[in-house]
């Protein structure tokens, strides 16, 4: 259920796997995504075991509507039954809140400036690197108290270089926005990197890239793939501040919102 866990300073990050959870083929199992064609029932139920796992209250968790943009939205409480905003980053400095990013192949990344009590998740695909959402969150970020060389960014789950194959046109493209993310795939055609292109912008933002979960989702069974299966189901990333409320009460506050996310 929890694939990889681990704690910074005051900041508290972990990334699921597909395991453990309600859904049925095609999204067996713990499929956190609730615009992927899965039963709301079942992702609810998903959702409400993933949090408690955490030790996390399920209706604190902040969810996006992810459009593969470059808005960044701060958040000071739960959406309750407020429309879940369109966004692919969101930031916090409420230690009761637990902000969660979707993906299935593109990188979800999560930030933390414990110092300042600043945290933040980004959705980072293709088109959110291009447009800079990574480099948004952080400046977010800064103008919430944080500082670049106080954020610890962590990589999670995502679709490798060598398995992410694009035409060669899109790859020049891409590549002339963030160089780092050129690539070739395993088989010698044009492809891209998306993580390698975020861990450059973090580091042209002063962040700190700590080691996160090796893991191409492509290729591991353990995780949800868009591009290998087009019929899947959503993996989580999550970040909190140590110090916020344990988990209590129903997840019906964290039903499944709308999301697109890959």
């Amino acid at each position: 259920m929890i694939g990889h866990s681990t704690a910074v300073g005051g900041a508290r990050f972990a990334f699921t796997d597909r395991w453990g959870g309600a859904s049925a083929v095609p999204y067996d199992s713990l499929n956190l995504g609730g615009a992927v064609g899965d039963d709301p029932a079942a992702v609810l139920a998903n959702r409400d075991r993933a949090a408690r796992a955490l030790g996390r209250d399920p209706g604190t968790v902040v969810w996006m509507h992810q459009v593969h943009g470059r808005e960044v939205v701060a958040v000071d409480r739960p959406w309750g039954d407020r429309p879940v905003p369109a966004a692919d980053a969101v930031v916090t400095t409420r230690a009761e809140l637990t902000l969660a990013v979707l993906t299935a192949d593109c990188v979800p990344v999560l930030l933390a400036d414990p110092a300042a009590g600043v945290v933040a998740a980004a959705h980072a695909g293709r088109p959110g690197m291009v447009a800079g959402v990574v480099p948004a969150a952080v400046a977010a970020m800064v103008e919430h108290g944080a500082r670049p060389e106080r954020i610890s960014a962590l990589l999670g789950p995502s679709v490798c270089g060598k398995c992410y194959e694009v035409p060669a046109a899109l790859r020049s493209e891409v590549a002339a926005a963030v160089p780092e993310s050129y690539a070739e795939t395993s088989w010698g055609t044009p492809a891209l990197d998306v993580g390698a292109g975020v861990t450059a912008q973090l580091t042209r933002c002063g962040v700190r890239v700590i080691d996160g979960p090796d893991v191409c989702t492509r290729e591991s069974a353990d995780h949800f793939s868009y591009r290998r299966d087009r019929t899947t189901g959503r993996l989580a990333g999550y970040v909190w501040l140590d110090g916020g409320r344990p988990e209590r009460g129903s997840g019906e506050a964290a039903a499944a919102a709308p999301e697109r996310n890959g």
